[in-house]
């Protein structure tokens, strides 16, 4: 398993988890599209943001592989704003190539990219 070194491990002053710190001997957890709802509390909107803003720092409009990134985070926005980078692609694998699609990710986080 690829560790991404001078990633965030979580968002300051909270407990969500950015990066895992060793694999799975299982095997990695698969990443699922989950559906974020307009409700949602603000911390987990900005542990979202947060991450994403990671991301685009650490990787930019580049293929990435998932590595040490955690699953659960992952799946947040996988499926929209982060994206197979791949054919064929294993959602359990921790060599699974990922990238950020820059259109979604600058609509569902403007924020992020305000910035620049």
């Amino acid at each position: 398993m690829l560790k991404h070194r001078g990633f965030p491990g979580r968002l300051p002053g909270t407990d969500f988890q950015f990066v895992i710190r060793r694999p799975n001997p299982r095997g990695a957890t698969p990443l699922v599209a989950r559906k974020r709802h307009p409700d949602r509390r603000p911390e987990d909107r900005r542990a979202d943001s947060a991450f994403m803003a990671a991301l685009w720092a650490h990787f930019g409009a580049e293929p990435f592989q998932r590595g040490n990134l955690d699953a659960g985070r992952l799946s947040w926005l996988f499926g929209r704003e982060v994206v197979p980078a791949s054919d064929p692609f294993d959602p359990a694998s921790y060599e699974a190539l990922l990238r950020i699609d820059e259109r979604r990710a600058r609509q569902s986080f403007p924020e992020v990219f305000e910035e620049e």
